[in-house]
């Protein structure tokens, strides 16, 4: 570190802060085996030896992706896996032996929504399990009037009080549940 100019110093440092702040890769928190394909979901499929049939598909909100030479095929509810072992079926009966891989690029299919008195009100993609104070740190706080013992998370009919004020004190710190996709975070 003695011998770097300030111009490599600056070039450091910039370095750092662009690692610090570049998103997080998904195919370390998507398990290909168990990672279950959903509406909107965004793939990288690949053929060997196939870069006509290889590339991104986005999943149709009917669940399907289309390809050349199988057309539709039903992507949602399957893990990566499946999908890239029907896929390989489909295109046996042109290819000898295809081999398919099928790796999630975009998750979009999983999110949770927080409204009300946050800075930053909206849908949350649901990468990793998170928790509520963990989404509620995403949304960048609170507003100045928001009432923070009365928050309720929705999940269907389910309705869950979440007093942050009780969380950050380390008290009834089972309010703090993990998300589920869909769950809808209120801050009256």
């Amino acid at each position: 570190m003695k011998n770097l100019s300030v111009a490599g110093c600056l070039a450091l440092v910039v370095a750092v802060l662009c690692a610090a702040q570049a998103p997080p890769k998904l195919d370390t928190a998507v398990d290909p085996k168990t990672y279950i394909i959903g509406p909107e979901d965004v793939l990288l499929i690949r053929v060997w030896r196939e870069p006509d049939i290889s590339g991104p598909v986005a999943v149709r909100p009917d669940g399907k992706i289309s390809l050349q030479l199988v057309n539709e095929v039903t992507a949602a509810g399957l893990t990566p896996e499946k999908l890239g072992g029907r896929i390989a079926e489909g295109l046996s009966k042109y290819i000898t032996r295809p081999e398919v891989s099928v790796a999630v690029q975009q998750v979009n299919s999983k999110k949770y929504y927080i409204n009300g008195e946050v800075l930053k009100p909206g849908s949350y993609p649901l990468v990793v399990p998170i928790t509520v104070m963990e989404a509620l740190v995403n949304s960048g706080g609170f507003r100045d009037f928001a009432n923070t013992k009365k928050i309720t998370i929705l999940r269907g009919t389910q309705r869950f009080p979440f007093n942050y004020k009780e969380v950050v004190k380390g008290k009834k710190l089972e309010q703090n549940i993990t998300l589920q996709p869909g769950d809808q975070i209120i801050v009256p």
